[in-house]
């Protein structure tokens, strides 16, 4: 079996050792690159699977390399997780929407970080559910493609985004708490915070534009997808 291919993009040179370390120690074949630009260079010049980003970078900083990666059709799916010092919830919601799919803050273990790392592939080589396309009120989540429709309008999103959206809207008007989105959409084994699903939410929600009210907050609960048959009071 070919070995997955990991870029880590760092320019904390002790840093990138001991991840380069670790990634090759797990059987992963690893490349490198210090600054924004090299990295864009890196995947063009050969596919990789997943790419480790610093969000602060030399050249180009690692939010316009993530937002370069995802508009390119070749590179869109590539696994994305941001390094950063930043911990403020602004900056994961930045990470988010540009399409990281997962968001590690330093100082950090590198044993979290395989395991995020992990978790991710399994979600993305997941079989899909039985009902490979659902369409509910004017949204479509298509499995087989990995498509997201609103209206008239493809949707990109990440990974994360995307299993949240397709747990909800498989299941309207099931309220689902932020710990079974973790487990039912993230998996259970991910290394997610409970205001993480909130940044991820808020994210899907921004993309979704004016279908985004079909995602609702139930308060001191979690979200549903507004089930098209019933009417509910506002929460």
């Amino acid at each position: 079996m070919a070995k997955s291919r990991v870029l880590i993009v760092e320019d904390d040179e002790p840093l990138a050792d001991v991840l380069q370390y670790n990634f090759e120690k797990e059987g992963f074949a690893v490349t490198r690159a210090s600054d924004g630009a090299q990295a864009l260079r890196r995947v063009h010049e050969s596919p990789h699977d997943i790419v480790i980003l610093d969000l602060m970078l030399p050249e180009i900083d690692g939010i316009e390399v993530c937002r370069q990666l995802r508009a390119n059709p070749k590179t869109q799916n590539i696994l994305v997780i941001m390094l950063t010092a930043k911990a403020e919830e602004i900056d994961e919601l930045v990470g988010f929407t540009v399409g990281a799919d997962d968001y590690v803050t330093k100082p950090f273990s590198v044993n979290v970080l395989m395991r995020r790392v992990r978790a991710l592939q399994r979600r993305q080589d997941a079989s899909p559910d039985d009902r490979d396309v659902i369409v509910s009120q004017g949204v479509m989540v298509d499995c087989t493609s990995y498509r997201v429709r609103a209206g008239d309008e493809d949707l990109s999103l990440t990974k994360s985004e995307f299993a949240l959206l397709d747990t909800l809207i498989r299941n309207p008007g099931r309220v689902y708490s932020r710990a079974e989105l973790i487990n039912s959409a993230l998996g259970g084994d991910a290394i997610v915070l409970e205001r993480t699903i909130d940044v991820h939410i808020r994210a899907v929600r921004k993309k979704l534009g004016a279908y985004a009210p079909l995602i609702e907050t139930v308060r001191g609960v979690g979200y549903r997808f507004r089930d098209g048959r019933s009417s509910y009071d506002d929460l």
